[in-house]
């Protein structure tokens, strides 16, 4: 399998592999953190275009980030195992799991809270943020259930720009896909933007995008594509494509 190119030049990407990741441990935390975050700086792993935050976070059962200010970023969560109860100043107390994606437009600025419910035990999740194209909005929230069934052996969108189409939104030119496969199977994601980049998480399994494999919490980003082509190479492969703008304001 090959990338795509909109105009035959070399391929531009970036690799990160699972284990060369940052990584802050405590008693009640193991975040693994694809770019530089809190404690852990790396001058060339700063951000992927508009993708500033990859944090793959197991909270201890009862545990959690206590109350702390946002703005001007959109957050979003992706719940992999467990229950995360939120709280903010907005007026929204909810828990979310896996199958569902929740998504905080900061903006102007919101305070939140997030909890591993003690009944639940542990929860991972993934914590992602994007810079907005947009600043100082009023903050918003949003919480969706994902309907499964529309990605097995293909890509579901679970995020657009676009109130209006599949997913929650967010204030960025940015589209995010889940894919939940069998092995062999081959795929291909089409850009949606002439500009964008495509970030890879492999949530699990593995495949290969042209000559790279990909194993599980693997990162790969790629960028001045107009197609790019991925082959399963294991069973259960769960894999999250986040497009984003490569420049922004």
């Amino acid at each position: 399998m090959s990338v795509a190119f909109s105009q035959p030049h070399e391929v531009k990407n970036v690799l990160h592999k699972a284990s060369s990741r940052g990584k802050t441990e405590n008693e009640w935390l193991v975040s693994e953190k694809t770019f530089s975050f809190g404690d852990y700086y790396d001058p060339d792993r700063i951000q992927f275009g508009a993708l500033r935050v990859l944090n793959d976070d197991t909270v201890e059962a009862g545990r959690g980030f206590g109350v702390h200010p946002h703005d001007n970023m959109e957050i979003i969560s992706i719940p992999l195992e467990g229950c995360l109860e939120h709280e903010d100043n907005l007026g929204n107390k909810l828990t979310i799991k896996s199958g569902e994606i929740q998504m905080m437009s900061a903006g102007t600025g919101v305070m939140h809270s997030e909890f591993s419910k003690n009944e639940e035990g542990l929860v991972k999740f993934l914590q992602i943020w994007i810079y907005p194209n947009k600043r100082n909005v009023s903050p918003r929230y949003d919480q969706i259930t994902l309907d499964k069934t529309k990605s097995k052996n293909t890509f579901q969108q679970i995020l657009s720009p676009n109130a209006d189409d599949e997913g929650v939104w967010i204030y960025q030119d940015a589209w995010f896909h889940l894919g939940n496969f069998e092995n062999t199977i081959e795929t291909n994601y089409q850009m949606k933007k002439k500009g964008n980049g495509v970030y890879v998480f492999m949530i699990k399994g593995s495949a290969e995008i042209g000559n790279q494999k990909l194993e599980e919490r693997d990162g790969f980003g790629v960028w001045d594509i107009s197609e790019l082509q991925i082959k399963i190479t294991s069973e259960n492969t769960e894999i999250l494509l986040m497009e984003v703008p490569m420049k922004i304001n």
